[in-house]
């Protein structure tokens, strides 16, 4: 007789986010929360008060599936000052509960079972799993960490390519890239674009952090020739406006892959709160000078952790965009990255992020450690006393 209490094969391959339980660990510990990619500060006043104005004006129930019309005029217009082209707010574009969401939303909608995702790694640790969910198989392309002299990390073209095949359905780009801090230069998009071409496969764009740069120029996927047809650029309000409790974020797609991915995101979540998408709108409306005063508060914040960390004795990895450190703690010498991240959360008091979460194999990532510093002053000064003591 068949056990009704099984659960299912794709839930086994996966575990629960390693991300939100170090954010577990540091409440339950009273440590520093430098793992989990939140801001400690306010949001940005004006964005407050338009939630804050929705909700008084009675917009509080279900906006339309795929997003207020509002959000979607404005995150058209945006799209397209930025990369140019095209973008129909009545076809293009589904607001999703998140980033995340729009994710799961995209690859339900586009793979089917036996279908292959390309992910390079290290990946948010999200990304794997998507893919399982979906009844894809993930194909991973290793990111080498940049060597002496190099800027950015990088990957071998000769390796991407081999992972193409009548079998790829799509290509995930998380640019700038968490966790590394990797921004993909124009050649690097323009070399996957040759090959999403050849093979027949999408490419899907996580750019939540492309306000969020240092010496570097974001490149939107769906800017280049021939691959606004055939790219899923994923966006959303967290990052950039520090409201990731919000959960609002959307898909631009073309008109077919589109129609798939609000069908898929209807039944998964119905729609996105409806005052926060107003606020949303009127957080795209916010003034050049905003993106630029943001980058450059990030850039002191990364330089400020960069010193903390080096000072303590970690090796760290100079990010060219979004908001974390990875870094390499082989000469710490514990067993492996967790054990240390264990050790500094219950221990000293300051959290961080297993390196072997971002790997297919752990091992990829087992003398690694993720910090993030998009942090209040206080919170960096509090996880430089603490790591401080521990290095001395």
């Amino acid at each position: 007789m068949t056990d009704r209490l099984r659960t299912s094969i794709k839930a086994s391959q996966f575990t629960e986010s390693v991300i939100r339980e170090m954010t577990r660990l540091a409440n339950a510990h009273g440590a520093v929360n430098l793992s989990q990619g939140f801001p400690d500060f306010p949001a940005p006043d004006a964005v407050k008060q338009a939630a804050c104005e929705a909700i008084q004006a009675d917009i509080n129930q279900y906006a339309i599936t795929w997003g207020a019309k509002p959000l979607r005029d404005a995150i058209a217009r945006d799209a397209m000052a930025r990369r140019g082209g095209t973008v129909d707010p009545e076809a293009h574009i589904t607001v999703c509960c998140g980033s995340t969401e729009a994710m799961m939303a995209t690859m339900l909608a586009i793979v089917d079972p036996g279908d292959e995702v390309i992910i390079f790694e290290p990946f948010y640790e999200n990304y794997g799993p998507d893919a399982i969910l979906s009844g894809a198989t993930p194909r991973f392309v290793r990111l080498r960490e940049p060597a002496a002299g190099e800027a950015d990390w990088s990957f071998d073209p000769g390796e991407l390519a081999a992972a193409f095949s009548n079998k790829t359905r799509a290509i995930v780009i998380n640019t700038p890239n968490n966790p590394t801090g990797k921004v993909f230069s124009r050649s690097e998009l323009q070399l996957i674009a040759g090959l999403c071409q050849q093979w027949g496969a999408l490419a899907v764009t996580d750019e939540i952090y492309e306000h969020i740069l240092y010496d570097a120029d974001h490149v939107s996927m769906a800017s280049l020739d021939g691959m606004a047809e055939r790219t899923v650029t994923i966006n959303s309000v967290s990052k950039t406006y520090s409201v990731t409790g919000w959960r609002v974020g959307w898909t631009i797609a073309p008109a077919d892959v589109s129609g798939a991915i609000r069908k898929v995101h209807d039944f998964l979540t119905v729609g996105a709160a409806a005052p926060l998408q107003a606020a949303a709108a009127a957080a795209l409306a916010m003034p050049p000078g905003y993106y630029d005063g943001l980058a450059a508060t990030y850039r002191a914040k990364r330089d400020r952790l960069m010193r903390i960390l080096t000072a303590a004795g970690f090796r760290c990895i100079q990010p060219r965009g979004a908001y974390y450190i990875m870094t390499d703690v082989s000469a710490f010498g514990f067993p492996d990255d967790v054990t240390l991240a264990r050790h500094l959360v219950t221990d000293v008091g300051v959290a961080s992020v297993p390196g072997s979460s971002f790997y297919r194999d752990p091992s990829g990532g087992r003398t690694q450690l993720r910090f993030c510093f998009c942090k209040k002053e206080e919170t960096l000064t509090a996880a430089e006393a603490r790591l401080t003591a521990w290095a001395r």
